[in-house]
């Protein structure tokens, strides 16, 4: 019983920490990817749509996306949904392909960013700590109901923190290396 709720804390805190990679995979760097614009919702015939399902997204240039949209008469749908996301990049288009240039970040928007990074980082760990909180309070209601002894609880209790560190570690490398990347000139 106590390695069921183990096993269930553990698949809960890998999804915290594929949350927080994709959320820092939408958080600009210096350098163009196509993760920061895929997610934008665009307005298509009255459906908010991921712009990824819309068009085919690139990177050719480190500094460049480029919006291919699978349907042309859906390319002015695009440019106000990005001009309407938090990114602040101007979209250009000739008709067929949206381009938009990334701008170098200066060094207050890293550190900014450098910031945001940080509260992320902060509410993944607090994701964490809540799923090891309802594994610990599932296994006092079984030690209660005396359907564990006392010794497996405090075995489960131990093997919950260790893995609760073990994912607060691994959260911390992420924003470090997330950090380190936006700080990079």
């Amino acid at each position: 019983m106590i390695d069921d709720l183990l096993l269930d804390a553990s698949a809960r805190m890998d999804g915290a920490i594929e949350a927080l990679r994709v959320d820092l995979s939408r958080i600009r760097t210096g350098r163009a990817s196509p993760a920061l614009v895929q997610a934008i919702p665009v307005d298509y015939y009255g459906t908010p749509t991921p712009l990824n399902q819309l068009a085919t997204i690139s990177a050719p240039e480190p500094q460049l996306l480029t919006i291919r949209p699978f349907d042309r008469s859906s390319i002015g749908a695009m440019e106000r949904a990005i001009l309407k996301s938090e990114l602040g990049l101007t979209p250009n288009n000739d008709g067929r392909i949206i381009r938009l240039v990334i701008p170098r970040l200066t060094e207050e928007r890293r550190q900014e960013l450098a910031r945001v990074v940080g509260r992320r980082v902060e509410e993944a760990r607090v994701a964490v700590r809540n799923v090891r909180r309802d594994a610990l309070d599932a296994m006092r209601a079984l030690e209660k109901e005396k359907k564990v002894s006392e010794d497996e609880f405090f075995r489960g209790k131990d093997e919950l923190q260790e893995l609760t560190d073990d994912y607060v570690d691994k959260i911390g490398e992420i924003g470090e290396h997330k950090e380190k990347e936006i700080m990079e000139v």
